[in-house]
């Protein structure tokens, strides 16, 4: 038996601000949400494969201490997929982490840039090759352990 990981459940806290966040940021389509205003969710797909779905059903910010999710990475095919991705996040405002755009590890050439959507939950778009122009943020913590 094998697996792959079919798409990824979020919970935020205004489900319209995120929606538009995600549906700038990675170019979602808005594929169904719900009409009930007591349990709001939305579908996000790619090219009509659901990818995320967005869940209104909590309060406050995420919160990296607690267990569950640690980050949500999204793979892009090169540097210049990463580039564009930056320049769209930096458009909304959104933390970013290390300054933008650095390798996973020191001598490393994958990497990527790592941020947060509006509720603070972390998240990275990255590539397997090219993001060796800066050096990576600590050589004794991998980037995907974020700080």
């Amino acid at each position: 038996m094998s697996f792959t990981t079919g798409h990824v459940g979020l919970n935020v806290s205004d489900l319209d601000r995120s929606v538009g966040f995600y549906r700038k940021v990675f170019g979602f389509d808005l594929a169904g949400e719900s009409a009930d205003e007591a349990h709001r969710y939305a579908f996000l797909a790619q090219d009509g494969t659901l990818v995320l779905t967005l869940w209104q059903q909590s309060e406050g910010a995420f919160a990296a201490g607690l267990p569950g999710l640690h980050h949500l990475s999204f793979q892009v095919p090169d540097i210049d997929a990463v580039r564009r991705a930056e320049a769209v996040v930096r458009e909304t405002g959104a933390t970013i982490h290390h300054g933008g755009i650095v390798p996973h590890s020191e001598g490393g050439s994958s990497g990527g840039l790592f941020f947060e959507d509006p509720d603070g939950i972390r998240l990275e778009i990255y590539t397997p090759s090219g993001a060796d122009e800066r050096p990576a943020p600590r050589s004794d913590v991998p980037t995907c352990g974020f700080f």
